[in-house]
């Protein structure tokens, strides 16, 4: 009956030893995120608005909002023919152009943008833009910030 005493604490002072020695090994693992929930928008689910006083350019939010604040992610349709006046951004505005043709014209060159297409327009970037005519034009837009849209007096060139 001796043994076990003698026993059960040679077996606590090692547990004792051995365990600050574990949890320094599991603190230095890195911790695991959480899942990341599914993102779906399936075309039936989107949300169209329609963005008052711009001539009928639509928006369809995925994440966040394209006239709030924080970080969004948005679908974009721009009307066949519509031009957007001179004007800039305050942060880069990626786009993937997925149908029609839209354009923008930089420092007096125009470059067109046909579906498939992907632009990063820096911010600050004086620019005209829009959609060609004959197909609206569906874009795919996001933003660490919210959007904005500057007007700026043209550049005499």
């Amino acid at each position: 009956m001796k043994f076990i005493p003698k026993y059960l604490a040679a077996t606590a002072a090692t547990l004792a030893l051995a365990a600050p020695l574990a949890t320094a090994a599991h603190a230095a693992e890195p911790a695991k995120a959480a899942p990341q929930p599914l993102v779906s928008f399936p075309v039936s689910d989107l949300k169209w608005r329609e963005l008052p006083g711009t001539g009928g350019i639509k928006v369809a939010d995925l994440r966040g909002s394209i006239t709030g604040h924080g970080p969004y992610d948005a679908f974009v349709i721009f009307p066949a023919g519509k031009d957007n006046p001179y004007h800039l951004h305050t942060q880069n505005l990626p786009t993937v152009v997925l149908k029609g043709t839209f354009y923008a014209i930089v420092d007096g060159k125009r470059t067109e943008y046909p579906a498939g297409s992907f632009y990063n327009l820096p911010a600050d970037m004086p620019h005209y833009s829009g959609c060609e005519k004959g197909e609206d034009c569906l874009l795919f837009q996001y933003q660490a910030d919210h959007f904005d849209l500057v007007p700026v007096a043209k550049k005499q060139e």
